[in-house]
């Protein structure tokens, strides 16, 4: 161990050579000197000759600055403890410190326990503040409050899951935007359109069992058989299941020459009513049907008895039976009846049918023969067909600018459920061939005024 800084320095000034430092240690041996101290070699110790320490001594105050690396070792195994010697480092020797005595408690105040200061509360303010719900009260209401709350579905509230399309535009400024947009600027549709779309609204709707309508009139040639033909081609276009129509005419009906065209229907096989009725215990389906009807489309028609001698003979009866055939097939009929009503087969077609259609026109006659038919209906126990009655007043031909039209549709609209005027149109007028391409808009719009509200007298 080399000796202190102070003197290694000075020997070193002194002369740094090697022969200098052989003479110095040779004196130091001659003179006794313990060569330990010198040389480093660090002395035997005798745990036994080291006295035990009180369990709580003092703390010691911190060795002075030693002077060799022994007395450096030395101090350090007195503070932290040698694991050679078993020797306890003396830091975890130091007691704690005291604490100051608490004084006894008087008889006049009890002592309480105090809280710790952060904690201590007011006992105004501690019975303000309602106790906090701990976590797992929290969760457990959450959880009830799920349980007991309805969950939608996508069968019970499909609303909540989709967005509501906003309805498209069709013709006008309205739709003419929509179209040179590609759609993204939408307005909406018309007041018009809106108009339109509930008409078809309510001849589409879906109906629960089968129904008939009876169209009848007191007067030839007012537009009876172009209204059934009309009203029937409105139902087939906008209902899912085609309607079927009836000539139940005892006057050689011409219904299905004016939905088919008379040259169509001279080229085909001509099958009747009759033909019908002699082979109705043999009908069990609506194909083995089909060979007796005719098509206008989705339309379908039964035509009536063309020889005036047989054509007169239909019965209720029979007539019932026919109804009771068609009913399991389709869900909406119309009857175009003869003039009158007194024929053998009204009766079964009165008892059969769920609501009326009468029609007239604008002259002063036939405004009073509907009006004498529904008092006709009202008398014979057929009240309730006569207040739901539909009156359609058609402008067969262009009448004079003497009648007052707003007089005749007042005199007759207070007796019946509705009144629809359908106005005058060639398509109609000339007693051909009726279809819906032919006909005026206006003609067209009546003609789904009046498809509604038959099927309004069904629900």
């Amino acid at each position: 161990m080399p000796e202190s800084v102070e003197d290694n320095s000075a020997a070193t000034a002194e002369n740094s050579g090697q022969p200098e430092l052989r003479r110095r240690r040779d004196l130091r041996r001659a003179d006794g000197e313990n060569p330990a101290v010198r040389t480093g070699t660090m002395p035997v110790v005798n745990p036994r000759s080291i006295p035990a320490e009180p369990s709580e001594a003092p703390a010691r105050p911190a060795p002075p600055r030693s002077s060799s690396w022994a007395q450096a070792a030395e101090a350090a195994d007195e503070r932290f403890g040698n694991p050679a010697t078993g020797a306890t480092p003396v830091i975890s020797q130091v007691p704690a410190a005291p604490r100051p005595p608490v004084a006894p408690p008087t008889s006049a105040a009890p002592a309480v326990p105090q809280e710790p200061e952060e904690l201590a509360v007011p006992d105004a303010a501690a019975a303000s503040v309602p106790p906090q719900p701990t976590r797992a009260t929290r969760s457990a209401s959450r959880a009830a409050a799920l349980a007991d709350a309805p969950m939608p579905d996508f069968i019970s509230s499909p609303g909540l899951f989709v967005r509501e399309q906003k309805p498209r535009p069709v013709g006008g400024f309205r739709g003419a935007l929509y179209n040179l947009t590609g759609g993204s600027l939408n307005l909406g549709p018309s007041a018009r359109q809106r108009e339109e779309d509930e008409l078809a609204r309510r001849i589409s709707r879906q109906l629960q069992g089968s129904y008939n309508t009876a169209v009848l009139s007191l007067k030839g040639g007012i537009g009876k058989t172009s209204t059934t033909v009309g009203v029937g081609l409105t139902l087939a276009e906008y209902r899912g299941d085609p309607p079927c129509a009836i000539d139940a005419n005892p006057d050689s009906g011409d219904l299905v020459e004016r939905a088919l065209g008379e040259g169509i229907y001279q080229q085909q096989a001509p099958r009747t009513i009759s033909d019908l009725l002699r082979n109705v215990e043999s009908i069990d389906s609506l194909t083995a049907l089909a060979r007796y009807m005719h098509h206008a489309g989705r339309l379908h028609l039964i035509a009536g008895e063309q020889d005036p001698e047989v054509s007169d003979s239909l019965t209720a009866e029979e007539y019932l039976r026919i109804r009771k055939l068609i009913s399991g097939y389709y869900s909406v009929a119309l009857t175009d009846c003869g003039t009158g009503v007194t024929h053998n087969a009204m009766s079964g077609i009165l008892q059969s049918a769920d609501n009326l259609i009468i029609a007239a026109g604008y002259a002063v006659s036939g405004a009073k023969r509907a009006r004498s038919t529904l008092h006709w209906l009202a008398s014979h126990g057929y009240e309730d067909l006569a207040r739901n009655a539909v009156v359609v007043i058609t402008d067969k031909d262009e009448v004079s600018s003497r009648v007052d039209k707003d007089a005749i549709e007042d005199h007759l609209s207070g007796i019946c459920r509705q009144l629809i005027a359908v106005p005058h149109d060639r398509g109609v007028a000339d007693g051909d061939l009726v279809t819906l391409d032919s006909l005026r808009p206006e003609t067209r719009r009546a003609y789904r005024e009046i498809a509604a509200a038959i099927v309004d007298g069904y629900v």
